[in-house]
């Protein structure tokens, strides 16, 4: 993947992709159980933790379509959605998650920088060479 257009369409389709999965997990309970890493919210709502599961859920699931069809908007939901699961695992002591999730968060940021770059090129469909790579 030589140009910038080539490695904002991978970003896209992974922080597209991966929260709809994940969204969708909510329900379906194949990854994993999704209430251990509630933490310390479990106490504290006035209702039964699946409510606020099956909310993450939407959220992430609205949040993969938007990065699919309105990247900018989409990567910021994304990136900030991601910090934000980070400090709430980090306050619940789930060190190593919030690590990744950061990782990713930096990624999906790195996603709206991509689209921001081929908005200001004016080169949203064409190839846009990154400096100093041949293609």
């Amino acid at each position: 993947m030589k140009d910038i257009k080539n490695l904002q369409t991978l970003l896209k389709i992974t922080y597209g992709v991966v929260p709809i999965v994940a969204g969708l997990d909510k329900f379906l309970h194949i990854l994993t159980d999704w209430q251990q890493y509630l933490g310390f919210l479990t106490d504290l709502l006035p209702f039964d933790p699946t409510v606020l599961i099956s909310v993450i859920g939407m959220v992430e699931m609205a949040a993969g379509v938007l990065v699919l069809t309105k990247t900018k908007i989409g990567s910021l939901i994304v990136t900030a959605w991601l910090v934000a699961i980070a400090l709430t695992l980090v306050i619940n002591g789930l060190f190593d998650i919030a690590v990744r999730d950061v990782v990713m968060a930096i990624g999906s940021f790195t996603l709206y920088q991509l689209t921001l770059m081929l908005e200001q090129t004016g080169k949203t469909t064409e190839s846009v060479s990154v400096p100093g790579i041949q293609s």
